[in-house]
């Protein structure tokens, strides 16, 4: 795979975009886990098919369609999420296949031939492309710049909102930015991991992460890091055995994950001392 990483300019594609993605799912991915914004994650991710659609009913580039929709959908999002009555699981029920439908619409309207979705929908990290590591770079400093330039109202955000609140500090902005961010962090991976498969490189590595660490920072850092090496094997094993990259990302990840319960659970057996039952409703 080395020897194809240095000859083949599709093969140092992917490799970057694992790397891009990874940054951002990395950030947004914990951060998403902390607020439990895992649906609404997503269904923002699933509005992103509609501007594919338009991109290519209107002969511009997909991505910058997928761009415009998954912003203005995460915006809206969190509007209503702050403004009406409506249960969030209803604004997913609603999000969530409108998205998808105004897709299928556009490319249905779209002139010629219907174009193949397949990477959209199921990601494709070999066919990542140098206009694709433009894009995913950009956002990927967005990103960064703006988490670490609101870090400390993040982390407020996060864990005790209410007191940010009564502090005087602005919530709803962060609402806001969050969203957005969210927005962002999509169409950087949809071509990484495709828009089905998404949830999976946006909750594993944080939530592998989160039980080696409390800290914020490193939980980012670690799950960065654990993105990285989650589509590299997939990449690998899409490589030699000739199967889906986003598909073997996400196995990998899951794979990974519940090795890592699995080792949890066996350390927290061998730790507990001799005698000592874990305490359960009925022991109680």
């Amino acid at each position: 795979m080395l020897e194809a990483i240095m000859h083949y300019t599709f093969m140092q594609h992917a490799l970057l975009a694992a790397l891009f993605s990874s940054i951002a799912c990395g950030i947004m991915g914990t951060i998403i886990i902390e607020k439990r914004l895992v649906m609404m994650s997503g269904g923002i991710a699933h509005t992103a098919f509609g501007g594919i659609g338009l991109g290519y009913y209107l002969g511009i580039e997909p991505m910058t369609g997928a761009l415009g929709f998954s912003s203005l959908s995460s915006l809206g999002i969190a509007y209503l999420k702050r403004n009406s009555r409506t249960n969030t699981d209803v604004l997913m029920g609603m999000f969530w296949p409108l998205g998808m439908a105004l897709g299928i619409l556009f490319i249905s309207f779209a002139p010629g031939y219907p174009p193949d979705m397949t990477s959209y929908l199921f990601g494709d990290i070999l066919t990542v492309s140098g206009p694709d590591l433009i894009y995913m770079l950009v956002l990927d400093a967005i990103i960064v710049v703006t988490v670490a330039a609101f870090f400390d109202l993040i982390t407020v955000y996060l864990f005790d909102e209410e007191f940010g609140t009564a502090l005087g500090l602005n919530m709803t902005f962060m609402d806001y930015l969050t969203f957005l961010l969210i927005g962002l962090t999509v169409v950087v991976i949809i071509r990484v991991i495709g828009i089905i498969l998404i949830l999976a490189l946006l909750c594993v590595p944080p939530a592998v992460a989160r039980m080696h660490t409390n800290n914020l920072k490193k939980m980012m850092l670690m799950s960065i890091l654990l993105g990285v090496v989650f589509c590299l094997l997939g990449l690998w094993v899409s490589y030699r055995l000739q199967v889906a990259s986003g598909a073997a990302i996400v196995i990998i990840a899951v794979l990974a994950y519940f090795g890592s319960v699995g080792l949890e659970r066996m350390v927290a057996g061998k730790t507990r001392p001799a005698g000592v039952r874990q305490s359960t409703p009925g022991n109680l």
